[in-house]
């Protein structure tokens, strides 16, 4: 299974509604047997141009695993339903951990022999 990302803005609903809008794509990912990893939700913000006569949005991010057949299920809902104003889907990758520094030696000093 591949790590996605699934970013989208849904209009601005009362909390309830939001919510609701919410726990409907999450459960289309769960139904279609993808694993959600993390939701974030970024709230209501002032959109860069007007879509649809929208100008602010709630922005929703969630990062879940899946198969490619999960991806073309939910892009499919969200493109035809008026609940989503935009989304994008992309494949993500977790943050490879660092390698350890190799520890740096003190230089030594060599006495200088002579004058």
């Amino acid at each position: 299974m591949r790590l996605y990302e699934v970013m989208y803005i849904i209009p601005v609903l009362d909390e309830e509604q939001t919510q609701a809008v919410i726990e409907r794509y999450k459960s289309l990912l769960t139904a279609n047997g993808a694993v959600i990893e993390h939701e974030e939700t970024w709230g209501k913000r002032r959109l860069a141009y007007e879509i649809d006569d929208h100008r602010e949005g709630y922005y929703v991010v969630t990062i879940f695993r899946g198969e490619p057949a999960v991806v073309k299920e939910l892009d499919r809902v969200m493109r035809i339903s008026d609940d989503v104003i935009r989304h994008m889907i992309v494949t993500t990758e977790l943050p490879k951990p660092k390698p350890a520094p190799e520890p740096k030696l003190a230089p030594v000093l060599r006495e200088r022999s002579g004058p």
